[in-house]
């Protein structure tokens, strides 16, 4: 006589197939999300916008003197580092390149506050901004030449470190969960912590994983651009992607579809 139940095991082979799926289908919906989707082409710009950030932090660490334009958390330890006179930090670099973030995180804001009704005219809106910025890196970094020093260093800090200010304060604006592009602390923790390992139900792994893959790509690039190809290479390529992010999100939000309000 047949049996209806399940044999031993089989359920903890469902679960992981079901969890694989859903992590496919996971990176497929971030990748190519559907116009009717709740943050509409948001999360593959927002990607874009995070190999951006590894691009510009592997060009400042690498050319500016071992600081980093997005990433503040590493510059307050490097401003740590400093003050306690370890060599090849410099206390100035690290704090003009905060300066320079907050700067760039105010104008940002300030932009959200004015454009944040309309998700879509609030990422073209910065980012046509910061192609004029990565424009002004690419011409003080092409006029100093290799490397990057005296007030061709500052200026391009400066001018980098409000790019990824103004980009940090919209992402945060935007609301895309797991998709800040400039950090991803929380999102390595997120991997884990809510991971089918320690207990969870794996949820949002496949957006995170992509997450950090676009930063590592970034700056896997940004380096080997800057160290083997050109000194500009990185940030001619940083511009670009940001003026595509910019035209693709005028055009898909053109027509005001419903992923343009604010959660």
């Amino acid at each position: 006589m047949g049996s209806d139940r399940a044999a031993p095991g089989s359920a903890r082979v469902m679960t992981r197939s079901s969890t694989g799926a859903g992590f496919l289908d996971e990176v497929q919906a971030t990748l190519r999300p559907s116009r009717e989707s709740t943050h509409g082409p948001l999360p593959p710009l927002l990607l874009g916008l995070t190999v951006v950030t590894g691009l510009v932090d592997a060009f400042s660490y690498l050319l500016l003197g071992h600081v980093f334009v997005a990433n503040m958390t590493g510059n307050v330890v490097f401003l740590g580092f400093a003050i306690a006179g370890a060599s090849g930090f410099s206390i100035p670099a690290s704090l003009v390149a905060l300066g320079a973030f907050v700067l760039g995180a105010l104008l940002g804001g300030k932009a959200g506050s004015e454009l944040g009704r309309h998700r879509g005219h609030l990422l073209t809106a910065t980012t046509s901004f910061q192609v004029l910025l990565l424009g002004a890196s690419v011409v003080v970094a092409a006029a100093s030449g290799d490397p990057v020093t005296g007030v061709y260093q500052y200026a391009a800090i400066v001018v980098l470190g409000v790019s990824m200010g103004i980009q940090n304060a919209t992402a945060r604006r935007l609301a895309v969960p797991d998709l800040t592009t400039t950090v991803l602390t929380l999102t390595i923790t997120g991997v884990a912590a809510d991971s089918v390992i320690a207990g969870g139900a794996g949820l949002a792994a496949g957006r995170r994983l992509l997450a950090v893959a676009a930063m590592f790509v970034g700056a896997l690039a940004g380096a080997a651009l800057a160290l083997h190809v050109h000194v500009v290479a990185p940030l001619v390529i940083a511009l670009v992607v940001t003026a595509v992010v910019a035209l693709v999100s005028w055009r898909a939000g053109a027509d005001d579809p419903s992923w343009v309000r604010p959660g």
